[in-house]
């Protein structure tokens, strides 16, 4: 399936994966509605995106958590970006690392809010005007933690099971529609996923990579890029990729 000319949704799309598949996609020509809180990055993304090959940008300064403004965002895009083909709901993220009965609520109600939370905000504003015009394709990104919980990691784990449910109980919601609905469930991958999780301790979150290959940003969007693109009647349920040096979300083969 040709991307040139789609308009192509992604949140959190200004560093790390969401990054990597707003490039991706500039590449197939496609037109790029992006979104995300830091609007210095995302200018920095949208810049790139164009020189790659992107038909069009369209940036909005955007935080999932407020169910009101990413109705307001949607209801005033322009007329010619407000027929989007693919939602990228790629907003994430981790906070903290600690027992369950230590953890502190602001990290939880950061996670929830965010990975859970703002994907169904987003996903409630975009997905019925695919329904009306009878074609679309949502991506939610995933974990292989919502598959596997590890020690200390509890409640990003849940927020990531909880996409996990989203995602298959709306391919059921819109099952006799051409709306497709795709899971992306990556294992660890080389970002600020951990600098953001340690509050930013940079020494800490360089021991979550020691002595692994993980997978990068850009692995990532690949697999997006790819289950987007198959012929219109495939759908994609779910891709679960890691790195060799990973089994799940609990086993790792680090070199010393």
């Amino acid at each position: 399936m040709s991307l040139k000319g789609k308009i192509v949704f992604i949140t959190g799309a200004s560093s790390g994966i969401g990054a990597a598949t707003a490039l991706a996609f500039a590449a197939e020509g496609a037109r790029l509605l992006l979104a995300a809180r830091r609007a210095g990055k995302l200018a920095e993304v949208a810049s790139r995106s164009l020189e790659l090959g992107a038909e069009a940008v369209h940036s909005i300064n955007l935080d999932v958590r407020s169910h009101r403004a990413v109705q307001t965002a949607i209801d005033e895009l322009p007329p010619e970006w407000a027929e989007i083909d693919v939602l990228i709901n790629n907003a994430g993220l981790s906070r903290g690392l600690d027992k369950l009965y230590t953890g502190k609520i602001q990290d939880w109600e950061e996670m929830i809010d965010t990975n859970v939370k703002g994907l169904l905000y987003v996903s409630r504003a975009v997905v019925p005007g695919m329904v009306v015009r009878h074609r679309g394709h949502v991506v939610n990104l995933g974990s292989t933690a919502g598959e596997l919980p590890y020690p200390s990691g509890s409640v990003y784990c849940a927020s990531k099971a909880a996409v996990r449910s989203i995602n298959d109980g709306l391919r059921q919601d819109l099952l006799g529609t051409p709306v497709r609905v795709t899971a992306i469930d990556p294992g660890t991958v080389e970002t600020d996923f951990s600098l953001v999780r340690f509050h930013g301790d940079a020494k800490r979150a360089a021991i979550v990579y020691k002595g692994i290959t993980p997978l990068t940003p850009e692995d990532v969007a690949e697999a997006i890029l790819w289950a987007v693109s198959r012929p219109a009647h495939v759908n994609i349920a779910r891709v679960q990729l890691t790195s060799v040096d990973q089994a799940n979300s609990l086993l790792f083969h680090r070199e010393p």
